[in-house]
């Protein structure tokens, strides 16, 4: 398998964790963001939205959309779940995952920061609308799993929740948000980090990292 991505996005993030957690190697094929290396003629051919990451399967089958690939891991190789069986439990793991990946992350991630600044905002203003979003999607997702003991996210092994979660935390403090205002999440967080499989998909352990 080949994963198109950038270490520092959440997205991609998502994707090394899950690919981790289920024991599979994909070769990384990095594309700047920064440098904008995602619009590139070549790989627009492959991802139309120029957004990351992408998967490629053994076949040449092409993924994209973070939530769709882990979904899709989830299925072909089962072991370890990262959804719950029962059907309610499922659906209350996909909307926590959802809040995160569909709410909270797109209104902050970079394409949106750059139109902000084409609209002639100042920087500090832009940093302030990062922040913001990443406050509303995480308090939210503090009451979601207020009454879950944990310690992950949705019990005692990580799901596709905490795949969201982890990433977004990072971002969250990327952008000088106050994360101890969260100490449900935190603690679903400190559960994941103390695995080999997430701490070996962070951003700093990516060979592109700068």
């Amino acid at each position: 398998m080949k994963l198109h991505g950038y270490f520092r996005s959440s997205a991609s993030y998502r994707v090394r964790i899950a690919l981790n957690l289920k024991g599979l190697t994909a070769e990384h094929l990095p594309h700047h963001l920064r440098k904008g290396e995602q619009c590139a003629p070549a790989y627009l051919a492959i991802n139309p939205q120029g957004l990351v990451p992408t998967l490629e399967n053994n076949a040449g089958a092409i993924l994209t959309q973070s939530l769709a690939i882990i979904e899709w891991l989830d299925e072909i190789h089962p072991a370890p779940p990262l959804l719950p069986k029962e059907p309610l439990r499922r659906a209350k793991v996909r909307a926590f995952a959802m809040a995160l990946a569909c709410d909270t992350h797109p209104v902050q991630n970079l394409k949106v920061l750059a139109r902000l600044r084409q609209l002639g905002l100042a920087e500090d203003k832009v940093t302030e609308w990062a922040a913001w979003a990443n406050c509303e999607g995480l308090s939210a997702c503090e009451t979601l799993i207020a009454g879950e003991a944990g310690p992950f996210c949705f019990g005692d092994k990580p799901t596709i929740a905490d795949l969201c979660l982890v990433p977004q935390l990072a971002n969250a403090r990327r952008f000088g948000v106050d994360v101890s205002a969260y100490p449900r999440l935190l603690k679903a967080e400190a559960a994941a980090k103390a695995t080999k499989a997430f701490a070996d998909a962070a951003p700093d352990r990516q060979p592109d990292a700068e």
